[in-house]
């Protein structure tokens, strides 16, 4: 080979090497900008996949209430579901949103309830209250916040979705629960979009920090100086409050305030249903007509059961009037200095 011809196969090879490596920087470019734009589609495909699901589920929630009949807030701060003017027996369930048995209940003959309301078959009288609010901690407070917060969802016509939710996330007992961002988040889970829901929730949270936190601890001791064992639980909790009034253990704070209605609706089913075979010890205690239902209250066929076997009753409440329940302004943010 030539010399002409040894340098034109040299300028060959150093071409070819130069194009080698313009092809693999562009390689390496082209990887990086489709690795990103995976990355990006993956991103936006996910979010998209998520909102897609969110909003799915709550189409399905909304479409699992659809039936329901009105909810009508009751001036102690109770819940009545009902067809307007039907005549029907009156079935009164009385539950711990941190009650273990109570999650049963519902899990069991929930529906069962619902779907004879919407039929037009009965009345259900929702009656929440706190079994635990002199329990150690967390189980008072877990109690009295989701009661508080379920007292505020009902003001926005939404108990009964909001009570179904508690008890789908009660905690398991003695642990923490039902902290105030995830009842706040809930209320927009079963439609409720008003800011004062969440004002709600947030100033009665308060309210339960300091009543466990503070008042509960210097009432309970002030009252074991005083009284005995015995008359202390005779009282119960309300009438442990009055005594503490009297006694420089001030409760004003807990006035206007949601955990004051759950106290007091607890105190006021041990004084109607207080001796015999009606009498109230615990929850869950579903009433028909006033007569307790035993263990077939955990079954939908055993409510039916009772429920078209009972005469129509009369609620024994009334609706509060219209425009009374709390709004951004009506005391979301109570003074909690015990």
């Amino acid at each position: 080979m030539g010399k002409a011809a040894r340098e034109a196969s040299r300028e060959r090879l150093r071409q070819e090497r130069e194009q080698a490596k313009k092809r693999a920087a562009r390689n390496r470019v082209l990887g990086v900008v489709g690795a990103a734009l995976a990355v990006v589609l993956v991103v936006v495909g996910g979010g998209y996949l998520f909102f897609a699901q969110q909003s799915a589920q709550e189409q399905a929630f909304a479409d699992r209430y659809e039936q329901l009949p009105a909810q009508t807030l009751q001036e102690d701060g109770s819940v009545v579901l009902a067809k307007e003017g039907v005549k029907a027996p009156v079935v009164e369930v009385y539950a711990d949103f941190q009650c273990p048995a109570c999650k049963q209940f519902e899990t069991a003959s929930g529906p069962t309830l619902q779907q004879l309301a919407s039929e037009g078959k009965a009345i259900v009288h929702y009656r929440p209250v706190s079994i635990f609010a002199q329990a150690q901690e967390p189980l008072s407070a877990n109690s009295l916040r989701a009661a508080a917060a379920a007292r505020a969802a009902a003001d926005h016509g939404k108990f009964v979705q909001y009570n179904d939710l508690l008890f789908e996330n009660q905690p398991p007992e003695g642990t923490q629960g039902f902290a105030t961002g995830d009842l706040k988040e809930w209320g927009g889970e079963v439609g409720i979009d008003d800011p004062a829901f969440a004002q709600r929730v947030e100033a009665e949270s308060k309210v339960v920090d300091t009543f466990t936190g503070e008042y509960l601890p210097r009432l309970t001791s002030a009252a074991q100086q005083e009284l005995s064992g015995a008359e202390i639980k005779e009282m119960g909790l309300s009438g442990l409050m009055e005594w503490g009034d009297d006694n420089g253990v001030d409760s004003s704070f807990l006035q206007d305030t949601y955990v004051q209605e759950v106290i007091d609706a607890t105190g006021a089913v041990k004084d109607r249903y207080s001796s015999g075979a009606n009498a109230f010890n615990g929850t869950p205690s579903v009433y028909v007509n006033g007569g307790k239902m035993g263990d077939a209250a955990f079954s939908g066929d055993g409510v039916r059961d009772a429920v078209e076997r009972a005469e129509p009753g009369k609620v024994s409440t009334e609706p509060l009037a219209a425009g009374a329940g709390a709004t951004a302004d009506a005391s979301p943010e109570p003074d909690v200095s015990p």
